[in-house]
């Protein structure tokens, strides 16, 4: 074998990969992120357990309004995930096919740091 074939060419090679700023960047981002997402989650949760609740109720077509509102009370009691909402805020009314409709919305402010709050604005109806 010759020399040259045994040694590294001497021109320089260009190095990638991430450097340490690099790094710390997009740390703090994946953290910032997660953060939010794990406050975020479970008001996501308790919206989708108001929206279950309430096409369940509408799926029986309660004879009365407060029927239905009784009916989210006894459900509220054992979802201890619904906090955001009571039955008073429930629109109850019926479409053009005596079809029980119902339909909520609701604020949620979420803490982040500081002076910092995230507002998520809920709105549902039922199927």
């Amino acid at each position: 074998m010759s020399r040259r074939q045994i040694m590294p060419s001497s021109a320089p090679r260009r190095q990638r990969g991430l450097s340490l700023i690099g790094l710390l960047f997009w740390g703090g981002v994946i953290a910032v992120t997660a953060v939010v997402a794990m406050k975020i989650f479970p008001t996501v949760l308790e919206f989708y357990t108001i929206q279950r609740t309430v096409d369940r109720i509408a799926a029986a077509n309660p004879p009365t309004v407060p029927a239905a509102r009784a009916d989210f009370d006894r459900a509220t009691i054992t979802e201890y995930s619904i906090q955001s909402i009571k039955s008073a805020d429930l629109e109850i009314s019926k479409d053009g096919s005596d079809k029980v409709v119902i339909e909520f919305a609701y604020d949620k402010e979420i803490d982040l740091f500081g002076p910092v709050y995230l507002l998520i604005k809920y709105r549902g109806r039922s199927k």
